[in-house]
């Protein structure tokens, strides 16, 4: 970079981390969850703000292409695979033996109604979300049955905290099926982007790229999970903690990142897998685990989510019919479809209900698969802002409707 474009990107990066921060705490404050005022400082610095009062200043510090804009882009990059390494470490895969039936009906039907009426709706209407998929409808079929099942295990993890749910059978089920969801959609999520949109380094086909997907996932449950163990035994005896952890976990990622990149799917599924094998084995309390929480809580996930209202204008992209489409449907969805699950599994309508509305929080989670699909050519500027905003009401929604029924069925949790 020029000098100049040193001095305009170290300003563009502290006016984004800065509002981030502010506008985060001041949702905090408000009991609202902190991404909320991440993702509405960007829409303020973004162009549906700030590009619309001032073009000729927003261009300036916000370029859209050169050195500047390609530094921004790179450190977002990193950004995201840091959030993703850190859902994958919050992962807790010993919750699923304890409820396994109810979390077992919780997330197969949590997943299966949810994506079939996404991939309906693009069979049905088509033309309602537009046509820059014609040509591979199967996959944007298979994008938005994927984007309307997954959760927010972060968002729901702190609503359950909030609830004084979370150590409770209840809350188990729910954090187990969120993981589930999780895993399952990323997974989805990983072999649709290898098809659509993303090319690998290596020319190897669709359906080799999927048992890739399927290897890595089951290599890190099993060897990879036991190497971390190990390379944790090995850095605690060794070298200085919780320091050494941080710079080992960075490398991992990064490589874990460009293997993925190169077989072709999107680089974030590796960090997240780095993530899920370290998640049995570091402690939540541990000093390692909080150092690593707070870097991503208030440097990276801050700089990532700010940057998310920079990717479109939320005004001129707004179209009300398709937002009150997709979102009608993910609730009808998720909420239905977790409800019908645990019915099979004998839990009665209530509890169903505040599960149903638990898992219905799509959050952060959303928002990143949001964001990567429109960078990969996926989705165009209305249905990015539109699922960006459903993530933002289910989140929303999802807390006070949780109160309101809980006063019925905290006795039976």
């Amino acid at each position: 970079m020029a000098p100049m474009d040193m001095v305009i990107f170290f300003l563009e990066i502290a006016l984004m981390l800065s509002m981030a921060l502010l506008c985060g705490q001041l949702m905090s404050r408000l009991h609202f969850p902190t991404v909320f005022g991440e993702l509405f400082g960007g829409i303020i610095i973004g162009p549906t703000v700030w590009g619309w009062l001032s073009p000729s200043t927003y261009n300036w510090l916000f370029p859209v292409s050169g050195a500047v804009f390609q530094g921004r882009d790179a450190l977002i990059q990193i950004c995201m695979l840091f959030f993703l390494f850190a859902a994958g470490l919050e992962m807790n895969l010993s919750l699923v033996k304890k409820r396994g039936i109810n979390i077992a009906w919780a997330s197969l039907t949590g997943i299966v109604v949810p994506f079939i009426l996404g991939f309906g709706m693009v069979v049905l209407f088509p033309d309602l979300l537009g046509e820059h998929f014609q040509g591979k409808t199967l996959f944007f079929a298979m994008f938005m049955g994927t984007a309307l099942s997954i959760s927010a295990l972060p968002v729901i993890a702190r609503t359950l905290m909030d609830l004084d749910l979370m150590n409770t059978d209840m809350g188990m089920i729910i954090i187990g099926a969120a993981t589930i969801n999780d895993l399952v959609g990323w997974s989805l999520f990983a072999f649709i982007l290898s098809n659509f949109a993303h090319e690998s380094i290596i020319n190897i086909s669709p359906y080799i790229t999927f048992f890739l997907v399927f290897l890595l996932f089951a290599f890190m449950l099993t060897i990879g999970r036991a190497l971390a163990q190990r390379a944790l035994r090995w850095l605690k005896s060794y070298m200085p903690w919780p320091g050494a952890f941080l710079g080992i976990t960075t490398v991992l990622i990064l490589l874990a990142a460009a293997c993925a990149e190169a077989i072709g799917i999107h680089a974030v599924f590796g960090a997240f897998l780095v993530g899920l094998a370290f998640s049995q084995n570091l402690e939540k309390r541990d000093e390692a685990h909080e150092m690593v929480y707070q870097f991503v809580m208030y440097f990276f996930a801050p700089l990532y989510f700010v940057s998310i209202g920079l990717k479109a204008n939320f005004v001129a992209s707004f179209d009300l019919v398709l937002v009150l489409a997709v979102l009608l449907v993910a609730c009808i969805g998720k909420v239905l479809g977790v409800m019908l699950g645990l019915r099979i599994s004998k839990m009665s309508w209530r509890q169903s209900a505040v599960i149903g509305f638990a898992l219905n929080s799509r959050g952060a989670m959303e928002m990143i698969l949001a964001t990567v699909a429109r960078d990969a050519g996926l989705i165009d500027d209305r249905l990015f802002v539109a699922l960006v905003i459903m993530a933002l009401v289910t989140s929303v929604l999802s807390g006070p409707i949780m109160s309101r029924l809980n006063g019925f069925t905290l006795s039976m949790a």
